[in-house]
């Protein structure tokens, strides 16, 4: 489970699942997200929101994953412009972590 901070204070938190992150990267959420000029604000946030709810209209199996990635992290009372750039910080972070453990040789035992 990762924390993120979901305003510039630290007062508000969110709690983020390697399942929610998974859920990101199944659907691909944050791709073409931001725009040309980098900065994350309501409005990336909002594009965020409604690429999410055309995914559940869309999506005749109702993904609990999804379900749950809505209600946890981004539709929580909490997030806002900032706890989403918390949110793409530890994406990639949790991201470049997995690759690096795939990427990684696995040990096997010499016999």
């Amino acid at each position: 489970m990762h924390t993120i901070q979901a305003n510039a204070s630290g007062t508000r938190t969110i709690e983020v699942s390697d399942a929610h992150l998974e859920t990101l990267e199944k659907y691909d959420l944050l791709r073409g997200l931001i725009d040309s000029n980098g900065y994350v604000d309501e409005s990336v946030l909002d594009k965020l929101k409604l690429n999410v709810r055309s995914l559940l209209e869309a999506d005749t199996t109702q993904d609990k994953g999804l379900l749950d990635l809505c209600l946890d992290v981004i539709y929580h009372s909490n997030m806002k412009a900032f706890g989403l750039q918390q949110l793409i910080i530890l994406y990639i972070n949790w991201k470049e972590a997995k690759e690096k453990n795939e990427a990684a040789p696995t040990e096997t035992p010499t016999e």
